[in-house]
């Protein structure tokens, strides 16, 4: 991870999906799917305070068991509920403290591997919420620290404060927003890459079709603060095209469209880690073969020629 000396597995378990608000997960599955990916020698866990506040850890917990000790566990702080029930970020001293206490209750451990603050909390000092991450791991709580989603002037900040090891961001073959904007800043200060979204949340799959309709307790629903133009009205019916070019390719080198998204992602050598979302262990199953997709050159020319035909990405990273 980095410049550290924290070593983990290039595909990791993302535990969004687990906290609610993908849509109905079964629980039983998701569990099986943990032991099959710790069977197959995935060593890092993602997952969040704000997941579902304490359901995805508690569940994550459940899964690996007497196992937690063999893999890095990650999780994030930062997130409240405000008096209206919605998000809010909250990256104080104290909040940060008391969150790190709550998640080792759900994850049922006395320490994570890493601690992410999930989102830039511009309201609070960059040095008070560093100062507190530091304490976390001076008291034996965390071994290692990041952030995620933080810009390349935050990353630039905080990495002066705190011995940053990670930021955690989307990235996938329909959106280059942070390769562009701080990957550079990244490389300079040897922090490694988590990039959640792998798959465009969903997206690159290729499960999906022009009927493709989400659960009303799925945040892709309507979209919010997280929308995806990329999964929207007439943008989503274009990049359905985009997908089946892909699926040739992937045909071609006969692999999947999962596992060349997959491996697109890691040939970036500041990416540490692509995060994938799993309820099934099929997923992973098919998930870890990216490894072994080898991308040439030219794979790289085509895969950009076919992308410029996609459709609703957003210029800006998120704020």
């Amino acid at each position: 991870m980095g410049k550290s000396d924290l070593v983990v597995s290039a595909i990791g378990f993302g535990c969004w999906e687990m906290g609610g608000g993908y849509g109905a997960i079964d629980d039983d599955e998701v569990v099986k799917a943990i032991h099959r990916a710790l069977d197959l020698g995935v060593t890092l866990f993602d997952t969040a305070r704000g997941y579902g506040f304490g359901r995805s850890e508690a569940l994550l917990a459940r899964g690996l068991g007497t196992r937690r000790k063999d893999v890095a566990v990650v999780t994030k702080c930062g997130m409240r509920l405000d008096a209206n029930g919605r998000l809010k970020r909250d990256s104080s001293y104290q909040a940060i403290v008391e969150d790190c206490e709550l998640s080792l209750k759900a994850l049922a451990t006395d320490y994570v591997d890493l601690f992410l603050v999930h989102w830039p909390d511009l309201q609070t000092p960059f040095d008070e919420s560093m100062r507190a991450l530091n304490d976390l791991r001076a008291a034996g709580k965390v071994r290692y620290v990041g952030v995620s989603n933080f810009s390349s002037e935050q990353l630039r900040t905080c990495a002066a404060l705190a011995p940053l090891c990670a930021n955690q961001i989307g990235y996938n073959l329909f959106d280059r927003r942070w390769e562009y904007e701080m990957f550079p800043t990244a490389r300079e200060l040897g922090i490694g890459i988590m990039a959640y979204g792998p798959l465009a949340h969903g997206l690159l799959t290729g499960t999906f079709t022009p009927e493709t309709k989400f659960d009303e307790t799925d945040w892709r629903f309507r979209g919010n603060a997280f929308r995806q133009p990329i999964l929207e009205g007439e943008s989503f019916l274009k990049n359905l095209a985009v997908i089946e070019q892909l699926k040739a390719v992937a045909k071609r080198k006969r692999t999947t469209l999962p596992k060349l998204a997959l491996a697109w992602v890691l040939a970036n050598p500041t990416v540490a880690v692509a995060l994938t979302g799993v309820r099934r262990p099929a997923e992973i199953e098919d998930n870890v073969g990216a490894v072994e997709v080898e991308l040439t050159p030219a794979d790289h020319d085509e895969l950009a020629a076919i992308m410029k035909c996609a459709a609703g990405q957003v210029a800006d990273i998120p704020r």
